[in-house]
């Protein structure tokens, strides 16, 4: 098995340069046709986590978006949509935000239904049977996924795979991190939802990426890259060697090679300027100082016994407002963060947290990050 990704240099977020890089990417990949028909009712999964300006890097920047939009309709598809479900607050509102609303009313593209919930049985699932997708999932089943490139305190990155779990409406994704609480298990289960899935091409807009703190409150950090697959796994596989992770060490990767969803061991880099293999993309446009974990996976038997061998969540008491969307976040029952009243800092009962990260991922503070296991901390020490 082979995966093939479509690396396409762009050095900003010029309109005229990014349309011509989308045109490229997807080109060298065989043509928009070889994805998608015109008559497919298709939805456009853009990354939209919360609001933000797109220069903070936490969603798809909307130039990325609209060079895809205007790359359909230049060719005749008519049956366009897009969506996705935010960690909070409405579509909406986070698309308005992030500059997402404006190039889908310029080619009226309408906003697809993720306020209703569609319950899915999906019997093929290896860890998860049914999914609780958005409605306007379920009726757009050609799915064109526009994620973006960050760091992901659960999984490591964030890219083609995890992007996908904004198709799984509303407080459900809460709920799914408690029922896949671990690294691996919500890895298998968003491998589950892309075999039900099946989306038809992958968009990764890596031009200006997130390191450090994401998927919300990291740094951005100039890539200059757009990649394309139809292949997650390999997608991902290359966002990783390109920031020097392993990708053996994300659990989407090695999830998504069981589950077959694709492959991160052979994989073929396609250029503008012709093939390359991966080592040849990494020394053109790969950097070293990209602030992610690369650091070895925390062993089962040292988190049952050591309290100090686990990541966790922590609170930066100079940047906390008190403002509880923390706690709001938290999906565990009962609230692993507590909060006396707002305005209040508030604390955390480790014993009830699960590690989801949720908190971290909402803050819009930036006030809450991960706290590495001390092993860890000691690793990166420079002696």
């Amino acid at each position: 098995m082979m995966g093939t990704v479509a690396l396409v240099p762009c050095a900003g977020y010029n309109r005229q340069e990014v349309t011509e890089a989308v045109r490229t990417g997807v080109e060298l990949l065989g043509g928009i046709g070889r994805f998608v028909r015109p008559e497919e009712h298709i939805l456009l999964k853009p990354n939209l986590l919360r609001k933000a300006e797109p220069d903070r890097a936490v969603s798809t920047h909307p130039e990325v978006f609209r060079a895809v939009a205007a790359l359909l309709r230049e060719v005749g598809y008519s049956n366009l949509t897009y969506g996705d479900s935010p960690g909070t607050g409405s579509m909406a509102k986070t698309a308005e935000a992030c500059g997402m609303a404006a190039p889908a009313q310029e080619f009226n593209i309408p906003q697809a239904d993720f306020s209703t919930c569609v319950e899915t049985a999906f019997p093929q699932g290896r860890v998860s049977q049914r999914f609780f997708l958005a409605k306007g999932v379920v009726d757009n089943p050609a799915v064109i996924n526009i994620c973006k490139m960050k760091t992901h305190a659960l999984e490591r990155i964030t890219g083609a795979v995890k992007n996908l779990y904004g198709c799984v409406q509303g407080y459900n994704k809460s709920a799914g991190h408690v029922a896949y609480p671990s690294a691996e298990r919500f890895a298998a289960m968003l491998c589950d939802l892309h075999r039900l899935i099946r989306p038809r091409l992958h968009i990764l807009d890596g031009i200006t990426a997130m390191e450090g703190n994401g998927p919300a409150s990291g740094t951005p950090v100039h890539m200059g890259v757009l990649l394309f697959s139809d292949d997650p796994v390999a997608l991902d596989s290359v966002f990783c060697r390109l920031v020097y992770l392993n990708p053996e060490l994300v659990p989407t990767n090695v999830q998504g090679m069981k589950a077959g969803v694709g492959t991160y061991e052979q994989v073929r880099v396609l250029t503008p300027q012709g093939e390359l293999d991966v080592d040849e993309a990494v020394e053109r446009h790969g950097h070293s100082e990209f602030d992610v974990y690369r650091g070895k996976e925390e062993r089962p038997f040292l988190k049952n016994l050591l309290r100090f061998a686990r990541s966790k969540p922590a609170i930066d008491g100079t940047r906390c407002v008190g403002c509880g969307v923390c706690v709001d976040a938290c999906p565990v029952q009962g609230k692993a963060v507590h909060q006396p009243r707002r305005g209040v800092k508030p604390t955390y009962d480790y014993k009830a947290c699960i590690r989801c990260f949720c908190c971290q991922e909402m803050c819009p503070e930036q006030a809450i990050f991960v706290k590495k296991p001390l092993m860890a901390r000691l690793a990166d020490r420079k002696w």
